[in-house]
């Protein structure tokens, strides 16, 4: 089982921001190329997303349901990819101070993920956490969970305002 942690330097209400706008799950979720809500309403028990997923030529697409949903400190999600099968996506939102522990912890269900599960695939796991765990608190810490930031005023002219 993928067990891996990070300590996001925000609170963990910006962290929950982020993780319940289904439209930012390319964002951060190392694989996707894009995603976008297809049922009932994000983050909610039984709402969906769909997202698609590019190996090289090769493009894939999947659908997250979320299966628990604890408003501000835990979600969990089933990733469903065809034959692949499916797998438990879980994540966990902590106070620390003012900062937020967050655990991801994710294991197959059902298919074929589950039939060649072994600790190769766990440690490829363990990378894709490390490296999603990265972008979610690089795009929760720089903007506080904000999608973009406006663009800063353009600098005035050389010479303008003066007489």
């Amino acid at each position: 089982m993928a067990v891996r942690h990070r300590l996001i330097k925000t609170t963990p209400q910006a962290v929950w921001d982020v993780l319940a706008d289904g439209t930012r799950y390319a964002d951060w979720v190392v694989g996707t190329s894009s995603s976008t809500p297809t049922r009932g309403q994000w983050p909610q028990v039984g709402a969906a997303i769909e997202y698609e997923v590019c190996l090289g030529p090769l493009r894939l697409h999947n659908e997250t349901v979320v299966r628990r949903c604890e408003e501000g400190s835990a979600l969990e999600l089933e990733a469903i990819a065809g034959p692949l099968g499916t797998a438990r996506i879980a994540f966990e939102l902590r106070p620390w101070g003012e900062q937020c522990l967050m655990f991801v912890d994710e294991h197959p269900l059902r298919g074929a993920g589950g039939l060649v599960h072994n600790m190769a695939v766990e440690a490829v796991i363990q990378l894709r956490h490390r490296a999603m765990l990265a972008r979610l608190a690089g795009l929760c810490e720089d903007g506080a969970g904000e999608r973009s930031r406006p663009d800063p005023a353009p600098a005035p002219e050389p010479g303008a305002g003066h007489a």
